[in-house]
């Protein structure tokens, strides 16, 4: 079975930065990524879709990426190889006004902020 080599986006229901069976899936493989690569740092990156407030955005955002840094670490990740940022409502990557367009921007993205290697890449590459 060859692993997948990028990391992979995790997602979240409207307000809510609750992690689903699907999305600890999607972490446990990132966790396998981690593990096998330990050289590497990531960035989790918190989104929120475009409804609600900036700052009631920008917060949601913080909240989903913190629950990622807590799985991932209750998975055995050292803390120290995990950042974490919240960029809210402020970078999409769907547009317009519909529920499938909301659902993919409320997610956690992961940047490889050290110790990238051409056989990984992060999923806002």
């Amino acid at each position: 079975v060859q692993m997948s080599r990028n990391f992979q986006r995790v997602f979240f229901e409207l307000d809510s930065a609750t992690l689903d069976p699907s999305s600890k899936a999607a972490l446990d493989e990132n966790v396998a990524l981690m593990n096998a690569n330990t050289n590497i740092k990531v960035e989790l990156q918190g989104h929120a879709d475009e409804r609600g407030t900036t700052d009631y955005n920008l917060a949601l955002g913080q909240r989903r990426a913190d629950a990622v840094r807590r799985y991932l670490t209750s998975q055995g990740t050292a803390p120290s190889r995990l950042s974490v940022v919240s960029y809210g409502e402020e970078r999409p990557i769907s547009g317009g006004d519909s529920e499938s367009a909301w659902s993919q921007n409320r997610r956690a993205e992961f940047r490889i902020t050290w110790g990238e290697g051409a056989a990984i890449r992060g999923t806002t590459e």
